[in-house]
C-alpha cells in the first residue's frame, strides 16, 4: 500500500519541466510519426453527408469552391480543402474556385499546387481559380446573377472568356453543387441568403469549430446539406475520403488533420492524468501531515 502511495506522490510531484517534455512529446510524436500512433476515426452523421452529397457527383460535373478562411483558421480548414480536392478531382468533377476573404487566394493557390499535379489536372480545362473580390455579400450575389460582369479575368490574369471551362458559365445555375470553407464572414450564410438557396443550389460546407452553431440551423433546415464541423470534421471527411480511394489508382494517406486529432487527443489525455495526479498527490501528503500532527 505505502508503496502504491508513493508512486502516486513521486508522480504528482514531477518537476514542472519534465511534464512539459512529456506533453511535448505527446503532441510531437503523433505529428511526426503517425504510424506509431493510430487512433480510430468514426465519421459523424453531418460527416457523412457532406461525403455521401460530394460522391453523388459525376465526371464532368461542375463544382464552385470557395475559399473564406486564411492562416488563423488554416490547421482546421485547409485539411479539409485538400481531402476535398482529391476526392473531387478524383471522380474528375470541375473545380472552380474563388475567394471571399482575400487571404483565400493564398489558401487556394496552396491547395491546387499540392493537389492538382498528383491527378495530372490541367489548368483551364480541369479547374480554374478566379479568385478574390472585394464586396463582400456583393460578390455572392454577383456570380449569382453574372459571374462575367463581376470576373473579367481569373487570378492568373487570364481573360475569362479566353478559359475552356469558362465557357458554358454564365452564373451560379451553372454550377452543380457549392462547398464553403468558411472561417466566419462572408461565408456559408451569405452563399446560403443570396445564391444557394434562392436559385435551388445544392450547397455544403465546413467551418471552424466556433462556427458550428451558427450554421446547423441551416443544416437541420436541409439549406446545406451537411457539415464538417472543425478540426474534428475534417479528420472524418479525411478518412471518408481515404476509405473510398483505398485500392484505386490515387490512394492517399491519412491526413493532416487525422495526425492533428491524434495529437491533440493523447496530449489531452496526458494532461488529465498528470491533473488527476497532481489531486492524488494532494490528498495523500495532506493525510500525512495530519497524521503528523
Amino acid at each position: 500500500m505505502n508503496l502504491i502511495k508513493n508512486i502516486f506522490i513521486q508522480l504528482g510531484s514531477l518537476d514542472r519541466r519534465v511534464i512539459f517534455l512529456i506533453v511535448g512529446l505527446s503532441v510531437l510524436v503523433p505529428l511526426v510519426k503517425p504510424e506509431w500512433v493510430s487512433l480510430p476515426v468514426r465519421p459523424k452523421p453531418h460527416s457523412q453527408i457532406v461525403f455521401d452529397e460530394l460522391n453523388k457527383l459525376e465526371q464532368g460535373d461542375r463544382v464552385l469552391l470557395s475559399f473564406e478562411y486564411g492562416p488563423s483558421t488554416m490547421p482546421e480548414i485547409h485539411p479539409m480543402s485538400i481531402a476535398m480536392l482529391n476526392h473531387l478531382f478524383s471522380k474528375d468533377v470541375k473545380i472552380y474556385a474563388t475567394a471571399l476573404w482575400a487571404d483565400g487566394n493564398f489558401m487556394s493557390t496552396d491547395a491546387f499546387s499540392e493537389i492538382a499535379p498528383l491527378y495530372k489536372k490541367e489548368y483551364g480545362i480541369d479547374y480554374v481559380n478566379l479568385g478574390y473580390k472585394p464586396g463582400n455579400e456583393a460578390v455572392v450575389k454577383g456570380i449569382a446573377s453574372d459571374i462575367r460582369a463581376l470576373y473579367t479575368v481569373d487570378l492568373k490574369g487570364n481573360p475569362i472568356n479566353e478559359i475552356p471551362m469558362m465557357k458554358e458559365v454564365h452564373n451560379i445555375e451553372d454550377f452543380d453543387f457549392l462547398f464553403s470553407l468558411s472561417a466566419g464572414f462572408p461565408g456559408s450564410k451569405e452563399w446560403v441568403q443570396y445564391a444557394t438557396d434562392p436559385k435551388n443550389i445544392p450547397m455544403s460546407t465546413g467551418c471552424t469549430s466556433i462556427q458550428v452553431t451558427d450554421i446547423v440551423p441551416y443544416v437541420e433546415n436541409g439549406q446545406i446539406r451537411g457539415i464538417l464541423a472543425g478540426m474534428p470534421g475534417a479528420a472524418e471527411y479525411e478518412k471518408l475520403v481515404e476509405t473510398e480511394l483505398a485500392g484505386k489508382k490515387h490512394e492517399i494517406q491519412p491526413g493532416e488533420a487525422t495526425r492533428m486529432m491524434a495529437a491533440q487527443s493523447i496530449a489531452h489525455v496526458v494532461i488529465v492524468l498528470f491533473i488527476i495526479f497532481g489531486n492524488i498527490t494532494y490528498f495523500l501528503t495532506r493525510k500525512s501531515q495530519r497524521k503528523g500532527n
